[in-house]
């Protein structure tokens, strides 16, 4: 019988987060009492940040859930030189596992190296990504209520539709004015 030889550690400076959304589980060690809990706010991500640096922490392997990552590595990327090397990492948490112990697993598995990161775009892209997003929801936010306003008129059996091609466009929206000034 072949016994399971131990895994060699490849990062002795690995921690891991069990990001949530009133608290995060940070874990800097695979004992109980390496484990602490941090609140979501500014000051608590600090404190967190400080704590991790004490712990001689370098990267940190966090759970991908939602968007509460984020507040904790835009906190976190601004450190500057010697500060912990915050990394999204793709983790996916074992069933019903929620406990005190929560980012043990994490902890281990990044040690490990046995966690890949996840991309993250530069700031440019992001910001690019964001305003494209952005003007996609205009877009069908604006569709969605042109189609509202026609609606509205039909009911009100004002069939501007049918004489201008666009209720949105100039001539329709001095139209819609018109009417609603009382004319």
């Amino acid at each position: 019988m072949k016994k399971d030889l131990p895994m060699e550690v490849v990062n002795r400076h690995a921690a891991g987060i069990d990001v949530g959304s009133r608290s995060h589980f940070v874990a800097v060690g695979q004992q109980p009492e390496d484990v602490r809990e941090f609140g979501v706010y500014n000051e608590d991500l600090r404190e967190m940040v400080r704590w991790l640096k004490e712990h001689e922490i370098t990267t940190v392997a966090m759970e991908s859930t939602g968007t509460y990552w984020q507040s904790l590595f835009f906190c976190s990327s601004g450190i500057g030189s010697g500060g912990v090397s915050l990394q999204r990492q793709v983790y996916q948490k074992h069933q019903g596992q929620k406990d005190r112990c929560a980012g043990l697993p994490v902890d281990t598995e990044a040690a490990l190296g046995l966690l890949s990161s996840s991309f993250l775009p530069d700031q440019a892209t992001e910001q690019l990504r964001t305003y494209c997003r952005h003007r996609t929801w205009l877009l069908e936010t604006a569709a969605v209520t042109t189609l509202k306003m026609q609606k509205y008129l039909r009911l009100l059996n004002l069939r501007l539709d049918i004489v201008v091609k666009d209720v949105t466009g100039l001539t329709g929206m001095s139209i819609i004015e018109a009417i609603c000034m009382g004319n």
